[in-house]
């Protein structure tokens, strides 16, 4: 199974400008990024950007580098472009990592693709984790999904789904002791001619309400599989805080107690 890897990375950030560049452990993340796509197997990795600085960085620790507009509004967008400026196979397997995963364990980046390989039927394909708090199912940054006994999305949301009606008020929520509720894993697989579609596709209503882009796949009748991860990630880096953990957990498995 041959799969590329296309790692999407703009220098704009709200809350970390130049993002991609930031120093974790003395590389800049994006080649902590990059590594991970390398220990994947993947045939070709390459990093789209519209950024000369940040193109001119990935060169400079041996990464291909394809240049994309900067008028995009989202990764999947510029994911798009990189696949048409490529000349990417309708059928090549895409995975999308984005350029703020320094830690995204190598193995579920394999897994997403051999995914969506074995289910020819699906467009995409992506990941989860078990949920077990409270806490967790109600927080509206953690991303719940649910699936079909087949592996197929039916919904992503916000909000905490599967609803247990015996416990409707937050207050006295308790996960079940079955798992019912996941947590979706932003890693994706995509069939190179689905990009094509997709950038041509409105935003659908639930997913401006949501602001969740893949639940603009499920409107158009796309399917999404989702399997369980093998490797649960550790959270990627939106704030300086979570860069400051993110360097210390390399430095800790560099050398370990």
């Amino acid at each position: 199974m041959d799969f590329r890897v296309i790692i999407p990375a703009r220098y704009a950030s709200r809350r970390l400008p130049g993002k991609p560049l930031l120093d974790i452990a003395g590389k800049p993340m994006l080649q902590h990024v990059h590594e991970r796509a390398m220990e994947s197997g993947a045939s070709h990795v390459v990093i789209a950007t519209d950024d000369e600085r940040i193109s001119d960085a990935a060169k400079g620790f041996g990464a291909e580098v394809v240049m994309t507009s900067s008028e995009h509004h989202s990764g999947t967008d510029r994911l798009a472009e990189a696949v048409s400026l490529l000349g990417c196979k309708a059928d090549e397997i895409i995975v999308n990592l984005q350029g703020d995963e320094p830690l995204m364990p190598p193995a579920i980046i394999t897994q997403v693709a051999r995914d969506l390989h074995e289910h020819a039927d699906a467009s995409v394909a992506t990941l989860c984790t078990s949920i077990h708090t409270a806490e967790d199912v109600s927080n509206p940054n953690v991303v719940k999904v649910v699936f079909s006994k087949k592996g197929y999305a039916l919904y992503f949301s916000r909000a905490p789904i599967a609803w247990e009606r015996e416990h409707f008020r937050l207050s006295s929520f308790r996960p079940s002791g079955h798992h019912i509720h996941y947590r979706h894993i932003g890693l994706y697989a995509y069939r190179a001619n689905f990009l094509g579609r997709y950038v041509t596709w409105p935003v659908c209503d639930i997913e401006e309400m949501e602001v969740l882009e893949q639940l603009r796949v499920l409107w158009n009748d796309e399917k999404i599989h989702v399997s369980e991860a093998a490797a649960i990630p550790p959270p990627g880096v939106d704030t300086e805080e979570e860069r400051v953990r993110v360097e210390r957990l390399i430095k800790e498995f560099r050398h370990p107690s």
